[in-house]
């Protein structure tokens, strides 16, 4: 008998066969070569089980020390390489459970005891990515802070602001960074909601109908930490559901999608910025590769791998998505292809959220705490750019509602006068004021206080807007909620 027969005779159900399965279809249906890094989920989860079933008298106080001396040293053995996985086994469960027997003997058989697989990967995947969610909250806190530095410096530099990519209005650079603060604090609220639905407990609901042992499920949902705000313990309440659902891990793939796109429109402004016809900023070289033919060329791959990984990240979520559009209650062997694009997904957005927060943030010295590198801005760039486009014309027509001219008529008034301008070739301020009265005798001297790009912010000095005061009042807003000092 060849050593994969052999393996097959170990697997749990495999007495009901008469033949081993084929080679070909091992590796067609094994997972344990991805699913392996939910070791530790595993080993948590059956350290609660079987201290539940010990405490309910199911199994013995020396099977339950001879189980938790077993787990150990497998986390020893899988920490230090030398745990032997099989492919025979399928997944990890199964290895770690055969390896235990191999330790500890028939106490190693008796931790199956009141659970499936079913119940106990549904388990796993939760517990594994609560904790994912914990370190992604944490990054997307970090590169807030990031960007909320770079702000800070930046309240009074004019930037154009654009729609339809046409310069629009003045604002001020601050105001813009803080909208993508806002974008990521929304994010993380979702998040959070999101981990609130991950840490409920499955085990317990075994294959499918719930089990016949006396089972303390609220006891091992609190040894677990799957409880509530209040440390009430969470449970799945209906076993049928709680195999088959992966609503969990889709709500958490459509939140790491929006993040990405969030991080993608960054990007798209971040390629755009750096262009030569724009020199907004700089980004430091260490987040930049050259040509193979151009010298000269300075290309901006991480935004742009960003933005492509985005279609990535989204195409994970339509795959789950499809992947449970047709199953029937309960489980089915399709919900193994749930782990690849969820585990990817995670890799690829802490991987993103990591290097944008060095790339905007810069490198702090572990030794002297000073930051290097960051996202360089070029204010002179961008306040030349601004007075390009006409960015005050909203503010002229402004002007002339306030003298009394109703606003389409000023509208009509504003548009001519830029007309006459974009034919001189000069901006709105630069016209001389004789020549703005010919459009509307309402114009008078003050006229030009309007038409400056540092009066147009001071005037949008409702909350919200781009005025320096309100944008100080953001920044504290947004310190204070992120824990930051002053």
């Amino acid at each position: 008998m060849s050593p994969n027969q052999l393996d097959a005779k170990s697997q749990a159900w495999s007495a009901l066969f008469s033949e081993p399965i084929s080679e070909l279809v091992q590796r067609y249906t094994a997972s344990v070569f991805f699913d392996r890094r939910l070791w530790k989920a595993d080993i948590q989860g059956s350290l609660a089980h079987a201290e539940m079933l010990a405490a309910q008298g199911i199994i013995s106080a020396q099977d339950w020390a001879d189980i938790q001396r077993g787990l150990q040293q497998i986390a020893h053995e899988i920490e230090s390489g030398t745990f032997e996985w099989k492919l025979a086994l399928e997944d990890v469960h199964l290895n770690i459970e055969a390896r235990l027997t191999q330790l500890v003997g028939d106490a190693g058989k008796r931790l199956h005891t009141g659970r499936s697989r079913n119940d106990q990967v549904a388990t796993d995947v939760r517990l594994w990515l609560r904790d994912e969610i914990d370190g992604l909250l944490a990054l997307l806190r970090d590169l807030q802070r990031a960007l909320l530095e770079v702000a800070e410096q930046h309240v009074d530099s004019i930037l154009p602001g654009f729609t339809h990519l046409q310069v629009a209005q003045p604002v001020s650079f601050a105001h813009h960074l803080l909208a993508y603060v806002e974008m990521f604090a929304r994010d993380e609220e979702r998040l959070r909601d999101v981990r609130r639905r991950t840490n409920r407990l499955p085990l317990g609901s075994a294959a499918l109908a719930g089990t016949t042992y006396p089972l303390d499920r609220e006891r091992v949902a609190r040894t677990l930490g799957m409880v509530d705000e209040h440390g009430a313990p969470q449970l799945c309440l209906n076993s049928l559901d709680a195999v088959s659902d992966r609503d969990f891990a889709i709500e958490f793939m459509a939140a790491a999608s929006l993040i990405m796109v969030h991080i993608s429109r960054l990007s798209e402004e971040l390629i755009l910025w750096m262009s030569q016809n724009f020199g907004f900023i700089r980004i430091a070289d260490r987040f930049t590769t050259g040509s193979s033919i151009m010298p000269q060329k300075k290309n901006p791959d991480v935004p742009e791998l960003a933005r492509g990984k985005t279609g990535r990240v989204v195409g994970h979520l339509m795959a789950l998505l499809m992947l449970m559009k047709g199953q029937p209650l309960a489980y089915n062997k399709d919900n193994q292809e749930d782990k690849e694009p969820l585990f990817d997904t995670v890799d690829t957005l802490r991987d993103t959220l990591r290097i944008f927060i060095d790339m905007i943030g810069g490198e702090r010295d572990p030794a002297t705490g000073e930051k290097s590198g960051g996202l360089g801005v070029n204010r002179e760039a961008m306040e030349a750019a601004a007075r390009r486009g006409f960015a005050t014309a909203t503010d002229l027509a402004d002007y002339l509602v306030k003298k009394g001219v109703p606003f389409r008529d000023a509208h009509e008034t504003v548009a001519a006068a830029v007309r006459s301008a974009s034919a001189r070739g000069c901006d709105l301020a630069e016209l001389p004021l004789v020549e703005l009265q010919q459009f509307h005798p309402a114009i008078g001297p003050d006229v030009f206080e309007a038409l400056t790009l540092r009066g147009s912010l001071q005037a949008r000095n409702t909350l919200g807007g781009t005025a320096p005061a309100q944008v100080q009042r953001q920044l504290q807003r947004h310190r204070q909620r992120l824990g930051l000092a002053g």
